[in-house]
């Protein structure tokens, strides 16, 4: 039988078949429709989403056809991307208040325009013609849809203003780090004589200024330099004049006055200074937005790190449109130029260059501080470096040169934690007699020069020096500085004590402007033995101490048991601020200052060449030995000294001083006359 088609059922078929045809074809249809139905504005808007991404070959496709037979993509790309990245511009908003719809071929967009810039905020009116080509919208571009005054021949130009660093100034007002003047160093071609004069000449200024031949020859080679040209070669300090003469002898130099930071106390606050350097790549990145820029400077190390946020200045910027001829067409942002701020710190400049002096010849370490405020007068790590040399320039040779001194001079030690020897025995003393362990006036005992507890300590043995007889308390063993007083004691006291009280001194922290080291007991928090115990009764074992925060835990003697805190910003009238109060009770304080006091006044204590005739000074010895074991004889002797005024006067002072090596010097008594010329220079 024939079957008989469902006409129906074909005919759905059909429409169906055909339906996806046009689908097919109207979904293209429907692309364009979507591309081509934005309105003006919102093809204004698109336009300027990209300018954001900095998108600019979309942008360029974006354009009438008019406008790019003009203007090629290379020639559009570059001013835009010049402008809009060279003026940093960024969140980029436009405004379109008009609602109505906009109608004809072609139609006029007005928008109003914001955008942050390198400078300030920038905000406009404009307006921007759209050519409706093959339906859709197409910008008619010229440079004044950048900016509206700006024409194609007219170039966007950013000016900027210098602004100076702070000046950091001591106490009285002397400068320690500042903006001066140095003297540029340079050649004028035409004046430098024939051929092998010039090479003379720049053999000679080569050796004089410790810069290579070659780099003064690609300076002299630049594309800027004509024979009247000045070509700058390096920068020295001002003030010597015999230098100056020998380098006026070399024909074609030239010495300019020149701006630049300098650093007037040179090596003796090179390391409390610091000093700046150029910012690098790395600085900008983390700095964005901070108003550093290509030739900023920054603070590198010292006060100059530590303040920099105040000293740091931000140099002005204008962004200007700017005709063929150089003159102002418009100025379009502004931000006036911020001076960084002057900082005034507690420095003593005299006691500190004292301080350096009395140092200079040895690889160690003094502090100052007024026992009483907490004022920082000096921080002096010796051998230091001249910080003028990082500023104005240092060659390979001189900089290897300080890298391999022994002596270390870009060591800082005054922000290190040393190995503190016997004055560690004013502290111990102070733990022991607050904690009601040590009692002032019992007599331990006479046990010889060598003593270990018992057999268990094996060959070991804590010796000292003087048989003072056989009154052995507190008094007797801080004047003469029995190692073995203050080692049975401090077993007395226990670890468990001992390391409490000594983290309630300040141990394992230290606030302060500068970044200090704290000072530790234990590499691990713990002592853990007996004899370690027993030798952190005298300031051995493995007792690390920073110079600041030794005078910090002295404080406590002379006020009432509170610990000063260390300050280093100035502050007219100020008054003290309590670190740790109450650290040992004011009963603790007067009774190991009686001790103290006998180091110096006894003419017997181990102190006792510090004396100051009308001055009463508490005071504390130290020698610490370094060694691989008891037996050697090889290890350094670091030598110590610690002195405080004790008595309400003008000028109060403590200072505290360190020698990495007195072994062949006189033990402690060499850095002993060295603390008390400080402290005499600054009292009298």
């Amino acid at each position: 039988m024939k079957k008989r088609k469902n006409k129906k059922g074909f005919l759905i078929g059909g429409i169906a078949a055909g339906a996806v045809v046009i689908l097919a074809g109207g979904g293209i249809l429907a692309w364009k429709l979507l591309i081509n139905t934005a309105t003006p504005q919102e093809t204004v808007k698109n336009y300027f989403a990209l300018v954001e991404k900095g998108q600019y070959n979309k942008m360029y496709a974006m354009l009438s056809e008019r406008t790019r037979e003009t203007v090629s993509e290379k020639e559009f790309t570059e001013r835009n991307q010049n402008i809009y990245e060279g003026i940093e511009a960024k969140d980029i908003k436009i405004s379109i208040p008009e609602k109505e719809k906009l109608k004809g071929n072609p139609v006029t967009v007005k928008y109003s325009e914001t955008m942050e810039t390198s400078a300030d905020e920038i905000s406009f009116d404009n307006a921007v013609t759209l050519q409706k080509e093959d339906g859709e919208y197409k910008i008619d571009w010229d440079s004044t849809v950048i900016f509206p005054n700006l024409q194609d021949s007219y170039k966007v130009q950013i000016q900027t203003e210098s602004a100076d660093r702070g000046t950091i100034y001591d106490r009285n007002g002397v400068v320690l780090a500042g903006n001066g003047t140095v003297l540029e160093v340079g050649l004028v071609p035409g004046k430098m004589g024939d051929d092998a004069a010039k090479a003379e000449a720049i053999k000679k200024l080569a050796q004089m200024l410790e810069v290579s031949e070659e780099a003064i020859q690609n300076a002299l080679g630049a594309s800027y330099v004509q024979d009247d040209s000045f070509v700058p070669i390096k920068k020295i300090a001002k003030g010597n004049e015999e230098k100056e003469a020998q380098l006026l002898t070399i024909p074609g130099v030239m010495l300019n006055d020149s701006q630049d930071r300098v650093y007037p106390l040179g090596a003796a606050a090179g390391h409390l200074t610091g000093y700046v350097q150029a910012v690098t790549a790395e600085d900008l990145e983390k700095l964005e937005n901070k108003g550093y820029h290509a030739n900023s400077v920054i603070g590198r190390s010292g006060l100059e790190q530590a303040y920099e946020e105040e000293l740091r200045p931000v140099d002005g910027t204008r962004i200007i449109i700017a005709d063929e001829t150089g003159n102002t067409i418009e100025t379009l942002a502004y931000q006036p130029a911020q001076n960084g701020k002057d900082v005034r710190v507690t420095i003593d400049a005299e006691v500190q260059k004292t301080a350096y002096d009395q140092f200079a010849q040895d690889p160690g370490t003094a502090a100052a501080m007024n026992p009483k405020t907490g004022e920082v007068l000096a921080l002096v790590s010796t051998p230091g470096y001249d910080p003028n040399e990082f500023v104005l320039g240092m060659s390979d040779a001189r900089w290897n040169a300080l890298n391999e001194d022994a002596s270390n001079p870009l060591m800082n030690r005054f922000v290190n934690t040393w190995v503190p020897g016997s004055t560690f025995k004013g502290i111990t003393a102070a733990v022991g007699v607050d904690a009601g362990i040590i009692n002032p006036d019992e007599n331990l005992g006479y046990v010889g020069l060598s003593w270990q507890k018992d057999a268990s300590w094996g060959d070991y043995h804590v010796t000292t020096l003087t048989d003072y007889g056989e009154t052995v308390n507190l008094v007797n063993a801080m004047t003469y500085s029995d190692n073995i007083y203050f080692a049975r004691e401090a077993l007395k006291i226990g670890a468990d004590t001992m390391e409490e009280k000594l983290k309630s001194f300040g141990f394992e922290e230290l606030p302060f402007d500068l970044t200090m080291q704290a000072s530790t007991f234990d590499d691990d928090g713990k002592i853990d033995s007996e004899i370690q115990l027993a030798d952190t009764g005298y300031g051995q074992g493995q007792v690390l101490v920073n110079p600041l925060h030794l005078l910090s835990m002295y404080s406590m003697f002379v006020n009432d048991g509170n610990m000063i805190q260390p300050v280093l910003k100035y502050e007219e009238n100020a008054a003290a601020k309590i670190w740790k109060e109450q650290a040992v009770s004011a009963q603790t304080a007067q009774t190991v200052k009686q001790s103290l006091l006998s180091v110096i006044e006894n003419p017997s204590g181990t102190g006792a060449s510090a004396k100051i005739d009308g001055v009463t000074m508490l005071g504390k010895t130290g020698t610490a030995e370094i060694k691989e074991s008891q037996d050697d004889t090889t290890g350094v002797e670091r030598g110590w000294f610690i002195c405080e005024t004790t008595e309400d006067m003008p000028n109060q002072i403590a200072v505290v001083g360190m020698v990495e090596d007195v072994k062949t010097k006189g033990g402690s008594s060499y850095v002993t006359q060295k603390v008390r010329n400080i402290a005499v220079s600054y009292l009298q």
